[in-house]
This record gives C-alpha cells, sequence and structure tokens, in this order.
C-alpha cells in the first residue's frame, strides 16, 4: 500500500465520518422496522409512518450528498485509492454504486415510497388476517408503480426485472436463474413425482395435535442457545411473518410466529432467523460501523438460514440428539415415538400452499412460481388485480393445489407490500450456496458425527472464517469462489436432495 497525502487521508477520514452517520441512521429505522413489525399500535401507524419516512429521507440526502460525492470522486482517483486498505477499497466501491444510483432518485420522491411502504406492510397484515385482498390491492398497485419509475430513473439493465435483482444479488440475472431454476426443476420434479407414485410415506400423525406455546417459546430459545446465539446480542419477538433484524453485531433480534396446532412453524423459522441472525453477530469487528457491516447479498445471507434450518435442523443427526430434549418440553406429546420416524415426519414431501412452511424438495417451486410471477409484472405489464387468479393458476400447475382464500395465496408473503420484488429468488440461490457450503464444510469437519453430538459451534466457528466475518468485503461471487473453488451450481443441492429423499422415501432409483 502507498503512503496516503495529506489530502488523501483527510478525505477518508470525512469518508469515514459520513458514511458512519448513514450506518447510525439505518440503525435507528431498523429499531423503528422492528417495533412497527412485532405489536406497535395499528392507530399510530399512519404518524408513524411519516416519521420513518422523514428520517429516511435525511438518510437518503445524505448518501445522495454532494460531499460525499466529491469524496467519493477523490477516493476513486487511481493513485488515492491504489493507497486505500482492502476494507477502505470495498468501501469507496460499494457506496461508490449506491451513490449513483441512488443520486437518479429525488429525495422527495424517496421519501414518499417510504412512507408508502410503510403504511403498505400495515394494510397487508389486515388484509392478511381479514382475507381482503381487494383493500390492500390499492397499496400494492402504488408499490408497484414505485418500482417501476425507480427503474426508470436507474436505467433498465437486459430487462427492467433484472435491474430489480441486482439490489439483492449483484451479477444475477435472469438469465442465470432461468439456467439455474431450469435445472431444479429438471432433476427436482422426477423426484418429487418419483416419491409421490412409490415413496414409502412416513407418519406423520405424531405431529397433529396442540402445542403449549411457551413451551414452543422455551425450546426455541434453547434450540438457539445449542447453535450459538448470543442473547446478549439478540432477543426472540413474535410477528405475524418471521425476520431478523441486524442493528449492529450487538443487538440482532430475531422473530417467528408460534402456531398451536403446528410445532414445525416456530421451531424451524426461529432456526431459519437464527442462522440469519449467527451472520450478524460474528461479523469482522474491523467493519464495525462501516456499511461493510452486512452480509453481502440476499443469496449468501439465505445460505445461512437455509443451511441451519434445513442441513442443520432437519437432519437425522440433530433430531437423534434433540429429540429426547423435545420430548422433555412437551411430556407425553411423543412418548412412544422414536428419533428416526420424526425425523422422517417432519421431511416428508407434500405439495402445500404455504411458502415458509413447505419441505425442502418443493419449496423450490414456490420461489419459481414468485419469481415468474414478478418478471410478468415488471416485463410483462401484468395488472397487480390480476395477481390472486394468476397466482392460482400458477399453484395449481406446478404443485397440483388451489389456496381456497387469498389469505394462504397471494396474501401469505410481506415481501411484495413493502417493495421487495426481486428478493424471493434469493431463497433457491440460498439453497444453492448453502449445498455447495456444506459440501466444503463436509471435507474439513466431521459435521454429520459433530451434529449428532449436540456439538454445533464447530460448524458455527467454521461458517465464521469462511463466509461471516467477511460481511460485505467479498462479492457472492467472489466468496463462494473462494470457499469452495467454482461458481455457484445446481448441482450440490440437487444431489444433497436426491440423497436425502432417496433414503426416506426407500426409493432405489429415480
Amino acid at each position: 500500500m502507498t503512503k496516503q497525502t495529506p489530502q488523501a487521508g483527510a478525505a477518508l477520514k470525512r469518508f469515514r465520518e459520513l458514511t458512519g452517520k448513514i450506518k447510525h441512521f439505518e440503525e435507528i429505522l431498523g429499531v423503528v422496522y422492528w417495533d412497527m413489525r412485532t405489536g406497535a399500535p395499528r392507530k399510530g401507524i399512519d404518524l408513524r409512518s411519516e416519521a420513518y419516512g422523514d428520517l429516511s429521507a435525511e438518510s437518503f440526502r445524505l448518501a445522495t450528498s454532494d460531499e460525499l460525492g466529491e469524496l467519493l470522486q477523490k477516493l476513486s482517483e487511481p493513485k488515492t485509492f491504489q493507497g486505500l486498505g482492502r476494507v477502505d477499497k470495498r468501501l469507496v466501491e460499494e457506496v461508490k454504486k449506491d451513490y449513483d444510483r441512488n443520486r437518479k432518485i429525488p429525495a422527495e420522491l424517496y421519501r414518499e415510497y417510504v412512507v408508502l411502504s410503510s403504511q403498505s406492510e400495515a394494510a397487508w397484515e389486515a388484509a392478511k388476517e381479514n382475507n381482503d385482498f381487494a383493500g390492500f390491492a390499492p397499496y400494492l398497485e402504488k408499490v408497484i408503480d414505485y418500482n417501476r419509475r425507480f427503474i426508470e430513473l436507474w436505467g433498465p439493465k437486459a430487462t427492467p426485472y433484472d435491474t430489480l435483482l441486482d439490489l439483492y444479488e449483484p451479477g444475477m440475472f435472469t438469465e442465470d436463474l432461468d439456467r439455474l431454476f431450469g435445472e431444479l426443476r429438471s432433476r427436482l420434479v422426477p423426484l418429487a413425482e418419483a416419491i409421490a407414485r412409490e415413496g414409502d410415506r412416513p407418519d406423520t400423525s405424531m405431529l397433529e395435535g396442540t402445542f403449549d406455546k411457551e413451551a414452543q417459546k422455551a425450546f426455541s430459545r434453547f434450540i438457539l442457545n445449542e447453535m450459538g446465539y448470543d442473547f446478549e446480542a439478540g432477543r426472540l419477538d413474535e410477528s405475524v411473518h418471521p425476520f431478523m433484524t441486524g442493528l449492529n453485531p450487538g443487538d440482532v433480534r430475531i422473530t417467528t410466529r408460534f402456531l398451536p396446532n403446528d410445532i414445525m412453524s416456530a421451531l424451524f423459522g426461529t432456526i431459519h432467523e437464527g442462522g440469519h441472525a449467527l451472520y450478524e453477530q460474528n461479523l469482522d469487528p474491523e467493519l464495525f460501523g462501516t456499511l461493510l457491516c452486512t452480509g453481502t447479498s440476499n443469496g449468501i445471507h439465505e445460505s445461512q438460514s437455509r443451511l441451519w434450518e434445513n442441513m442443520v435442523g432437519r437432519s437425522l443427526g440433530f433430531w437423534q440428539r434433540y429429540f429426547p430434549e423435545l420430548k422433555k418440553f412437551f411430556p407425553g406429546k411423543f412418548e412412544n415415538v422414536q428419533a428416526e420416524s420424526f425425523y422422517r415426519a417432519i421431511n416428508r414431501v407434500e405439495p402445500s400452499l404455504i411458502r415458509i412452511e413447505a419441505d425442502e424438495l418443493t419449496y423450490n417451486l414456490h420461489i419459481m412460481i414468485r419469481y415468474e410471477i414478478e418478471k410478468m409484472l415488471f416485463n410483462e405489464g401484468l395488472s397487480p388485480r390480476e395477481l390472486p387468479e394468476v397466482w392460482n393458476a400458477k399453484y395449481e400447475e406446478a404443485l397440483g393445489v388451489v389456496p381456497p382464500n387469498d389469505s394462504v395465496g397471494v396474501l401469505q408473503d410481506v415481501h411484495w407490500s413493502g417493495g421487495s420484488f426481486g428478493y424471493f429468488p434469493s431463497y433457491s440461490l440460498g439453497n444453492m450456496y448453502a449445498a455447495q457450503i456444506m459440501n466444503v464444510a463436509k471435507t474439513r469437519l466431521p459435521v454429520e458425527e459433530q451434529i449428532a453430538a449436540g456439538q454445533l459451534h464447530p460448524l458455527k466457528e467454521w461458517l465464521t472464517e469462511q463466509v461471516y466475518r467477511y460481511g460485505k468485503s467479498l462479492s457472492p461471487s467472489e466468496l463462494i469462489l473462494r470457499i469452495s473453488g467454482e461458481e455457484l451450481k445446481s448441482s450440490y443441492l440437487c444431489e444433497y436432495l436426491e440423497t436425502k429423499y432417496r433414503e426416506i422415501y426407500r426409493l432405489n432409483v429415480v
């Protein structure tokens, strides 16, 4: 690294101050968002949304200010840039990318959108509760219109929808997703068909009945502790839709939902969000206070939630260790059930309506449906009013089920209400990243034996070294290449699922 000039040093110092202030705004906004989604009084939504919008607008103005632009210009000069350290180089690159994109959006337009999306999420909660898509539709139409305007201002990439994808998974385009999803479909649909045709179906009767909510909470907290989630740096709350909010590595909050007749929903929702939280709690201190102090992409972030939820939490070894503990929390519920029977039951393959409760195998079909609909909205001009009809038709075609109402159909996810178009593919990308990462982990650690012994911390520590600590200082493609020596492939996920479900359903051939 070359020696910095006094001017470059001063520019870097001021750049760090400004971007640190933006990070502080993000943290406060995160607290407000968490409060709005975890029981804030509904009557305060409109005024609170205005306050949230004003705070967001201030942060946005700072992130698009002339001063920040001048600093970026100085720090991007070749000689000055080469004199920066690794973290500062990455920070300049990432902030410049966001700056160039955000400068194209008028601050007042951005504020309007933030207020709208906050109100829209509240409207979605009420619509989902009351099966009222018609009442929610006006909000959704406006959210989609704003996103279409943003695409025009940013300048569309290969397709308008590609512009949105880039917000969540940089460097990933519809061309890539069409190929990856096509590969998944060609191998996983035949597997699902073979299971339906000739599989030895597991007994799932032990999952029926009611399960005490407080016991569910206690067991969820127990499992989070076993995973290595730091409760002194986080908390577990309830919400309509599970989520994780990473304010800073010392304050990473998760939520889940507890259903009295479904013990698995809260547990796997908790493990899923716990996987996200482990990522955010274990970032390198060198990144603290910077805009690199977060996950590198939604796909990589989802890889950690899906890895912990499925490859750990739905594994046979996990339940050989923790099924006796589950019995203690729910006395009398599983007296004559063996761990292997329970493992087979929670891994049943069955076409379903709800994405977050879908089995590992058909889960990706839920994502593909949303991906196809989002492309229709932004590339083909699909009207939001047509969404329930299109949604139901695609579910019948892909999974053979038709939602009886919109609450368990098009209204089941929060994402679209807040404008997160382009996010859904991250879940299947996360499954693929997770399988590829876990494939490497098994060559470095006796992962299966450690999970069966309840030793989850070695895997967490390995993931910290390979994934978590880097935060946003490496791109998704750089990270997966560094870990596995390969670009992202679908084959590892296919092989993992084929091996697992052939055994569970006792199939000889697929």
